[in-house]
């Protein structure tokens, strides 16, 4: 059985080892996105190797066009269905689309898509869709679960156990909107894939610029404290809460 290694980047953004492949999840890699600023470490050169990478959904903040340019011209890249006009100047030839139900074997892993509930739209201002996505992905015997963007579902029992799960358990503020779990949620989650390890993730990396200052509480509620809160909320539990600190990889 080979090792399983995590190192998060910020957001939903993480590379997880397995399998021998590094797995790319939604990156988005840079320290400004429209009105929000990144507030910590940029991430190092490194958070661009991979192996294969992940896409969630089409919403700015998961597929990032700017990251995706940066990676190798032949990394494959799972996306959703309908995205695939989004995705041309990347280079459309490696794109794979996928739907919920699909299995992948790339990249020397196997890759199984799930459904998530949330938005799959790219934006207001653009008619392009796509469905929300779920990935638990084996290799080397090791497992993980990403969710993408999502609330809690029932089908998430169906998909442990796992090794690892990555949980998004907050957002950029100033609210935390449907189709998103918070740390209380993201526990039940973890507990549901029956998780050896959990890492919360979306949550401590971007808000909006100037917002702290007028929205100290949604702030303290949304970015400072999600994490220690998911930790708190699985003392005890089966699951193993690590608290992984943005660049540094984790050894699992």
């Amino acid at each position: 059985m080979r090792s399983l290694a995590l190192t998060w980047w910020g957001h939903a953004s993480t590379t997880v080892e397995i399998g021998g492949a590094r797995v790319a999840t939604d990156p988005l890699l840079s320290d400004r996105l429209l009105h929000l600023r990144r507030y910590a470490a940029s991430p190092a050169a490194r958070a661009f190797e991979a192996d294969l990478v992940l896409i969630s959904h089409l919403h700015h903040d998961h597929l990032h066009l700017p990251s995706l340019r940066r990676f190798g011209r032949d990394v494959p890249i799972l996306a959703p269905r309908g995205g695939e006009s989004l995705l041309r100047s990347v280079g459309g030839d490696r794109v794979r689309p996928v739907l919920p139900g699909d299995m992948v074997e790339v990249a020397g892993v196997t890759v199984t898509v799930l459904a998530a509930t949330h938005d799959g739209g790219r934006g207001p201002h653009t008619r392009v869709s796509g469905p929300a996505l779920g990935f638990r992905v084996d290799g080397g015997g090791r497992s993980f679960w990403f969710p993408g963007d999502t609330e809690l579902r029932d089908d998430m029992a169906q998909v442990g156990p796992v090794d690892l799960a990555l949980v998004p358990i907050g957002g950029w503020g100033p609210t935390l909107e449907d189709g998103h779990m918070d740390p209380a949620d993201g526990a039940a989650a973890a507990r549901s894939v029956r998780a050896a390890v959990a890492v919360p993730i979306h949550w401590g990396t971007f808000w909006p610029v100037g917002l702290r200052r007028i929205a100290r509480a949604n702030h303290h509620r949304l970015f400072t404290t999600p994490g220690q809160r998911f930790v708190d909320a699985l003392e005890g539990d089966h699951v193993t809460a690590v608290l992984a600190p943005q660049g540094e990889r984790v050894l699992l």
